[in-house]
């Protein structure tokens, strides 16, 4: 049998896959291909300047701007990780070691791209709106993802991956959850669905973007809980209104009952409110949650109102029902009956529904990715990995995700938390294992890099990086300086002496 000549493969070993690529083709990861025979990372190595201009990318072939190939057209250019490639199987050196003078101190910037199978993202969600109880699950295209934490002050809280997700599961759901993960990170809309069948609602989120709740999307998050409302805006009824009842899943305020009402001298009106009365003015669990007022199961807002006591309210008695964005509102007269009739809203109180919404902020989403700087990341930094560790636990190494600022959660480890929205785009990528790749930055004194054993043959000057396909990004107004001084111990030390 004759053999047919192939084309010959080259195993990249960038992840643990170590995928055999056949020529002009592209791994499964998308991030690595055979050009000729050859290895090559499709993704530009992506450079800040040190500018104070909005982000723009600098391309290569069509629609790129005029560039003359000068990495440091700024003072002080940082190179990110984004598109520097890893560092495995773990005992390679960093893919870029680089040093510059920074106002007279000597920094070197290690940059890695880390293949992340501990990692997630904390997903919050501006609205007033119930998306799902706490601890109901969370689901992608039908796989289970992660699940609902405890709701923060007008924002619904999601827990996305994490290692039991990625690898714990069937092979469908690591590879869904990788995706879902990969595109939230990249700012690209994710729907979800939160609950079981009885009480599930589909929620599409994206970052920097208003949710999508069950085909709506939101406008306002709330501005307080109906007890604070009461307090913020009780001026705007007095003389106005005899009775407000600012409707909330969680606490429903009532004006003459409040301690707000009580200074301002409104008169007790007789109303009865079926929930539990927490404090004077204050009650829990008038209604379900949901997606209607104040976010409750509610659309009548009387629903929630039992008889007025005939003994202290009277005919004509002027009630306000809103909800805490102000979106919703409904003005009452109590008849000889002492039945609320619904009746022309005034237009003062009008006027202060309107104010309840103009103080409410633009519903949101924002996305933070978490992840842990396992063993690989730390060997390419040094030898001894948990020198590393102690480095930033004592503030002498700075850690920053593709330039933007991390928080470093305490405790042992290296685990950070960093917003997408800081980050250049397109700043992730994966591996099919399954697992995020994330950019990294280690930031320190030369000094200090090499007390802590660092692979001091490997640094380069900044002025010496290959400058053909680079992606080069102006510094916005906001952006994170990892090289700060001010980000450093020994900075600290030096002004208290």
């Amino acid at each position: 049998m004759k053999r047919v000549a192939r084309s010959e493969k080259i195993r990249c070993d960038a992840c643990p896959v170590m995928c055999y690529i056949a020529d002009g083709k592209a791994g499964a990861c998308d991030r690595y291909a055979n050009h000729g025979g050859e290895l090559v990372r499709l993704d530009p190595l992506t450079i800040i300047d040190g500018t104070d201009q909005q982000l723009v990318p600098f391309l290569t072939g069509d629609g790129a701007r005029d560039w003359d190939g000068n990495i440091v057209r700024a003072d002080r250019p940082f190179v990110t990780a984004v598109g520097a490639g890893t560092t495995y199987p773990d005992y390679k050196p960093a893919p870029f070691i680089v040093s510059q003078d920074v106002e007279g101190v000597d920094m070197v910037t290690v940059v890695t791209e880390g293949i992340f199978s501990y990692c997630g993202v904390k997903v919050k969600i501006d609205t007033d709106r119930h998306i799902g109880h706490e601890r109901d699950v969370v689901y992608a295209d039908g796989e289970p993802i992660g699940h609902v934490m405890t709701s923060e002050y007008g924002s619904k809280m999601l827990s996305l991956g994490g290692v039991e997700h990625l690898t714990g599961g069937s092979k469908k759901e690591g590879r869904v959850t990788c995706d879902a993960l990969l595109r939230l990170c990249n700012r690209e809309a994710v729907e979800l669905v939160i609950g079981e069948a009885d009480h599930a609602n589909s929620v599409v989120v994206e970052a920097g973007k208003a949710p999508i709740i069950n085909g709506e999307r939101e406008k306002l998050m709330r501005v307080g809980c109906g007890s604070a409302a009461i307090g913020m805006f009780a001026k705007q009824w007095l003389n106005e209104a005899d009775e407000v009842v600012v409707v909330d899943d969680h606490i429903t305020g009532v004006l003459s009952e409040h301690q707000a009402g009580k200074e301002l001298d409104v008169p007790p009106t007789g109303i009865k409110i079926l929930g539990r009365r927490s404090t004077p003015g204050r009650y829990f669990q008038v209604a379900e949650p949901g997606t209607g007022w104040g976010g409750t199961d509610i659309d009548d807002p009387l629903t929630i109102l039992g008889p007025f006591n005939p003994k202290i309210a009277w005919p004509g008695l002027r009630l306000l029902m809103v909800s805490t964005t102000g979106e919703q509102s409904g003005y009452y007269e109590l008849d000889d009956a002492l039945l609320p009739q619904p009746a022309e809203m005034p237009d003062a109180l009008r006027k202060s529904a309107d104010l309840i919404a103009e103080n409410c902020e633009p519903s949101v989403c924002s996305v933070l990715f978490m992840g842990g700087a396992g063993g690989s990341l730390r060997a390419g930094v040094t030898e001894n990995p948990v020198r590393l560790t102690r480095s930033v636990r004592e503030a002498l190494t700075h850690v920053s995700c593709g330039g933007a600022r991390a928080y470093v959660w305490p405790g042992g480890g290296i685990t950070v938390m960093v917003d997408v929205l800081d980050m250049p785009t397109e700043s992730f990528g994966y591996v099919p294992t399954p697992a995020l790749v994330a950019p990294i930055e280690f930031t320190l004194r030369v000094s200090d890099y090499r007390a802590l054993g660092g692979h001091m043959d490997q640094i380069k000057p900044v002025e010496d990086l290959a400058r053909d396909g680079l992606r080069q990004l102006d510094k916005s107004l906001h952006d994170h300086d990892p090289m700060s001084h001010d980000n450093y111990r020994w900075k600290k030390t030096d002004r208290s002496e």
